[in-house]
């Protein structure tokens, strides 16, 4: 074998070992982990907004003396404005639950047939429990509707212009609603929330000598500031 091929063969080999070498360092290196391609973003379910409500209700009565009725007897109630402090929990992005607190406190007059005759009043504590959908895709304006059940609890009855055992009956009531949250950043916004409730409650007077039924069936109009957590 001439010095030339020799040369050749050994040439080869050594370029065959430097290249199984170098492939089994690579092999023995580390791969980096490839960067995800979606990072969850850390999303709470609960909000909270503290809002002021006026409760204006819209009231009638059907009222009788002695089982016999009174004909165009009325009554009046008057409107309340109050603090409200309402908690909202998301079981989804589009749908939520709503739990409103507060408490309201009214006057009762007469009316038509009544007029001008002070009745009572009296102090509601109204918590009203709401199903909402909220809607998507208006920017940071944020829409909803609900619909749920009210229970108003009367209590504190205090009878005026000569009347005597001033009682109402707590009541269970249809509750609908809508608004909007005006979001101002990803936790603060100013909110615009009205409700209905059909209420209504019987009612005694001069130990049930008067008695009846009067229907309340407040719109609950309120404004105030929403957090998102």
């Amino acid at each position: 074998m001439s010095k030339r091929t020799k040369l050749k063969r050994t040439l080869l080999l050594a370029a065959a070992l430097v290249l199984g070498a170098n492939g089994a360092h690579a092999a023995d290196l580390p791969r980096a982990a490839p960067s995800p391609d979606f990072v969850p973003v850390t999303w709470s379910p609960w909000l909270v907004r503290l809002r002021v409500l006026g409760v204006l209700p819209d009231p009638d009565a059907r009222l009788s003396a002695a089982g016999v009725p009174l004909a165009g007897a009325k009554v009046g109630i008057t409107d309340s404005v109050i603090p409200e402090l309402n908690i909202t929990y998301f079981f989804t992005k589009a749908i939520a639950a709503e739990l409103i607190l507060g408490v309201t406190r009214h006057g009762i007059h007469g009316a038509g047939a009544l007029a001008g005759t002070r009745i009572g009043t009296t102090w509601i504590l109204p918590p009203t429990l709401t199903l909402q959908y909220h809607f998507d895709g208006l920017g940071p304006l944020k829409p909803y509707l609900g619909a749920g059940v009210n229970y108003s609890v009367f209590f504190g009855e205090q009878e005026r212009g000569g009347f005597t055992a001033f009682r109402l009956t707590n009541s269970v009531a249809p509750a609908l609603q809508a608004g909007f949250d005006y979001m101002l950043d990803e936790h603060w916004g100013i909110n615009v929330d009205v409700k209905k409730i059909v209420l209504d409650t019987k009612v005694k007077l001069n130990a049930g000598v008067i008695r009846g039924r009067v229907d309340i069936d407040p719109w609950i109009v309120g404004g105030g500031i929403t957090y998102k957590f």
